[in-house]
């Protein structure tokens, strides 16, 4: 994870990337994010799927 001050971001744009792609999460990279994403209640996560 990058420094705190801008992991929110990261995780968005990690999720994004996912959600964009339609790539596959595991368990544990759940279970990661979801702990992370915890300390980040007012994120809001946009994308544009690929085409």
């Amino acid at each position: 994870m990058p420094m705190a001050s801008v992991h929110c971001r990261y995780l968005g744009e990690w999720v994004a990337t996912k959600h964009r792609w339609g790539l596959a999460v595991d368990r544990a990279e759940r279970e990661a994010l979801l702990r992370y994403a915890a300390s980040c209640p007012n994120a809001r996560i946009t994308y544009e799927p690929a085409l």
